[in-house]
Order: structure tokens, then C-alpha cells, then sequence
């Protein structure tokens, strides 16, 4: 194994996957000769040609139109859109032909492109660099929807995504890029070298998609969480004394489910964090399939610890975010109901 930040893991995932498939092309704005705003393809184009990653003009809507085009002719094309915040002239093309692709064609054409977005906050990126659109992709058939925590899942799941037959929106919290998060944006953030989860195999290591991740074992109550999240529930939890269960759903969709009725059954409470605004969040998702199939195990509501439900406040950046204080809240909510 090798330690690694977030961002050489992405920049890794990219190698590998050029070096075992020549089909595999990756391009957007900024991404080949200068390597990406946040440097995750640096060195990809002195390495495979400027055939293979090139700079697009700034149209995410030719980007990924072009990248669907590629597909369907048998390429596997892996694409940057620079912020999350810039992909909304690209959604008709994400929503209307990648992800219909294969259904409106009888399986004669499919979609096997990636689309990588840098998401949410932290980085005082205000209203257009912070925003957090999961749940619009994830309302839509055809697609899935991938939010690594840590260095490892970044590298496997995007390997994962990169070799399936369809669409795929890889998130990457870009406030885990360059380091750990302890749930504190008052304390020093330090290199994710001296973090477990930094260890990053070498070579092809795929994790297969929709498969979450077990990060803390508790009998209490069940913490949902993807991305940055995960890190603040940990530390809430390691605050509130209380012996929660924390998993990373790591994929959206396809989602497992099983791993999130198991932990609730034992537990019998759930608590969902997610950075994005709070109403038609994909904690609702979470929240409603949890109570269809956990109602007769369930001894409290179901909490949700999200966003505000406002545009992104640039001047109250770390107000806006779920905390850990406000996780802690909701932890004692639910074990007092």
C-alpha cells in the first residue's frame, strides 16, 4: 500500500485506468495540460498524449455531450466538471441522453462515461463554488451516484465507475482533497498521510458500487452518512458519549440497503447527516426507506441533520454546514424520544 491525499488517489485511478484500457480518455477544462483546478490529472497528458487528455473549451454542456457521443462508439470517457456548481448547463444532456441512453435504444447503445464534479463546501468557495446537487442526480433513472470519504474509496470506487457499463457522477468532497477532517473547522487540518485511510492499494483495486462501509460499530442508534459528513458524525459521536453506529453509504445509488435495515434493526433509531439543503435532500430518500421497512423496530423518528435551506451563505460558511453540535442534538433527540 501507499499513502496517498484524496487527490493523488483520483490522479492514480486515472493512471490506472489509462494504462489497462486504451479505450479510457479523460478531458475538460483545465484538465489536460495543466493537470485540473485541484491538480487531479496532473501529468496525465505528458503521460498518454494530449489524444487521451486534452483541454475542453468551457461548455460543460460540449463536454459531456461529447463525452456521450464518445461512449456510444466505444470509448470510455471520464470527464471533469470543474465545480458541481457549473455542471446545470450540462443536465440536459446528463439527464436526457446519458441516462437514457441504453432505454431508448433497446440496449443497442450504452453510456459508460464518468462524470467527476468537485462538491460542497469549506474552501469559502461562496453561492457558486460550494453547492452540494446530489439528490438531482439521484432522482434520475439510469444514473449512479458515487461520494467517496477518504483516499482508498476515492481510488476504488472511481476504478468501480470508470469499468461500468453506465453512467456514473462521481462527487468529490473537495474539502477532503488535501487532508483529513475531524469535524472541526476551528482545528488544524493535517496530511491524510497519517491516516489509516490514507492507505491506498496499489495497482487495479477496484470497490464495487453500492456497497457502504462500516466506520464505527455502536447499539444505540444508526448514523447515515456520506463524503464530509461522515467525518463530522464521527466526531459528534465521539462528543456525545453515545455508542452510535456510523456508515458510509460511500454510493448513492445503487444504495445498500441492506447494510443500512441490518444496523437500524439492531439499533433501532436513525439519525441521516448530509451537507446539502435539508428539504427534498437525499436524506429523505434514506429517512422514508428506513421507516417503510424499520417502522416496528424504530423507538424514535428518524432525525435529519442538513444544510440550511437557503442559497449558500458565503459569510456563514461553517453556521450552514451540519456540525458537530447539531449532530450531538439530534443524537440525545432521538435517544430521549
Amino acid at each position: 500500500m501507499t499513502r496517498m491525499t484524496m487527490v493523488e488517489a483520483i490522479r492514480d485511478a486515472h493512471d490506472v485506468a489509462m494504462g489497462r484500457d486504451e479505450r479510457v480518455v479523460v478531458f475538460g477544462e483545465d484538465v489536460g495540460y495543466f493537470g485540473g483546478v485541484f491538480r487531479c490529472t496532473a501529468g496525465l497528458q505528458k503521460k498518454y498524449g494530449a489524444a487521451r487528455c486534452f483541454d475542453a473549451p468551457i461548455s460543460e454542456s460540449g463536454i459531456v455531450g461529447a463525452a456521450i457521443g464518445m461512449a456510444a462508439y466505444g470509448l470510455r470517457p471520464c470527464v471533469e466538471i470543474q465545480f458541481a456548481d457549473y455542471m446545470y448547463p450540462a443536465y440536459d444532456q446528463i439527464v436526457s441522453e446519458a441516462a437514457r441512453l441504453r432505454f431508448r435504444s433497446a440496449g443497442q447503445f450504452t453510456c459508460p462515461i464518468v462524470i467527476r464534479m468537485p462538491t460542497g463546501g469549506g474552501i469559502f468557495g461562496g453561492q457558486t463554488h460550494s453547492q452540494s446537487p446530489e439528490a438531482l442526480f439521484t432522482h434520475v433513472a439510469g444514473l449512479k451516484t458515487v461520494v467517496p470519504s477518504n483516499p482508498r474509496d476515492a481510488k476504488g470506487l472511481l476504478l468501480a465507475a470508470i469499468d461500468d457499463p453506465d453512467p456514473v457522477i462521481f462527487l468529490e468532497p473537495k474539502r477532503l482533497y488535501n487532508g483529513p477532517f475531524d469535524g472541526h473547522h476551528d482545528r488544524p487540518v493535517e496530511s491524510w498521510k497519517g491516516s489509516e485511510l490514507a492507505e491506498v492499494d496499489e495497482g487495479y483495486c477496484p470497490i464495487p458500487l453500492g456497497r457502504a462501509k462500516l466506520r464505527r460499530s455502536g447499539a444505540a442508534v444508526t448514523v447515515l452518512a456520506y463524503g464530509t459528513m461522515v467525518h463530522v458524525a464521527l466526531a459528534a459521536v465521539a462528543e456525545s458519549g453515545i455508542d452510535a453506529e456510523v456508515i458510509d453509504l460511500r454510493s448513492l445509488i445503487p444504495l445498500d440497503l441492506d447494510t443500512i435495515l441490518a444496523s437500524v434493526r439492531k439499533t433501532g433509531r436513525c439519525v441521516v447527516v448530509h451537507e446539502a439543503t435539508l428539504t427534498s435532500g437525499y436524506g429523505a430518500e434514506l429517512a422514508a426507506l428506513v421507516q417503510r421497512d424499520c417502522f416496528w423496530h424504530l423507538e424514535a423518528p428518524i432525525h435529519r441533520v442538513a444544510g440550511w435551506d437557503t442559497p449558500y451563505p458565503h459569510a456563514q460558511e461553517w453556521d450552514y454546514f451540519p456540525g458537530p453540535a447539531r449532530i450531538v442534538d439530534a443524537l440525545r433527540a432521538v435517544m430521549e424520544a
